[in-house]
């Protein structure tokens, strides 16, 4: 008996932190998509680019909603011994857990289709807003030099863009220079072509096998506190009379 009263205590708290995180995430998102400008002020340009691909707001409100749907469900359930709401409550969790081992799979053995469908998706954008559309711009600059890479691909994606027809040179991420850890100046489709910078999906995928054990080890702790709310939600179920 004591371990069921420790295991609903538990239980309550547990959810309860849920609770107050979705309550976090829903006014934030709601904070964005009412005033995006101020945000985008706090945050600086990271948070532009994450705004660009990514809706934040609505975003954070679905991820919001969900955590406090699932927090509300656990503390209730535990706390009234509700056995519908529990059962809720293990549905959604396993639903989740379902989604993430399926997405993970889908990465692992689709990459390469993933990076044909981006490619297909995102090269004649650069070519058609970057250096006219300047949120886009400030992504992209951002982007390649945190991971010092050029395009989606290389510098010829930037070809025919309104970047290069305005200024005829390449942006310059493009010409850096590992070894000395300068740019060359200016960034000429011949400077461009000597340097060889490779392109942010590559240099993103690089970035993500370095520290695969620390991704790893993030996907592992989400899916163990899942199995482990699982187990003691089902748990309650089956010792509630």
């Amino acid at each position: 008996m004591q371990c069921y009263s420790f295991i609903k205590t538990m239980m309550i708290l547990f959810n309860f932190l849920i609770f107050l995180c979705g309550v976090a995430l829903l006014a934030v998102g709601i904070w964005v998509s009412i005033d995006g400008s101020s945000f985008l002020k706090i945050f600086g340009p990271l948070s532009s680019s994450a705004m660009q691909f990514v809706n934040v707001g609505y975003f954070l409100i679905a991820a919001g909603a969900v955590l406090f749907a699932l927090g509300f469900l656990g503390c209730y359930g535990a706390h009234t011994e509700n056995k519908c709401a529990l059962m809720m409550f293990f549905f959604i969790i396993l639903i989740i857990f379902i989604a993430e081992v399926a997405a993970a799979v889908v990465a692992l053995v689709y990459t390469t289709m993933a990076e044909q469908f981006l490619r297909l998706l995102i090269v004649p954008t650069i070519k058609k807003d970057y250096g006219s559309q300047k949120d886009f711009t400030q992504v992209w600059n951002s982007t390649m030099e945190r991971l010092k890479c050029c395009g989606f691909n290389n510098y010829t994606d930037f070809e025919d863009s309104p970047y290069l027809t305005e200024n005829n040179v390449f942006p310059p991420y493009c010409c850096f220079d590992e070894v000395n850890g300068t740019v060359t100046e200016p960034c000429t489709k011949k400077a461009a072509d000597d340097q060889a910078v490779q392109g942010c999906f590559k240099q993103l995928l690089n970035d993500i096998r370095t520290n695969a054990v620390t991704v790893g080890g993030v996907a592992a702790g989400i899916g163990g506190l899942e199995l482990a709310a699982m187990i003691v939600s089902m748990y309650l179920y089956c010792n509630l009379e």
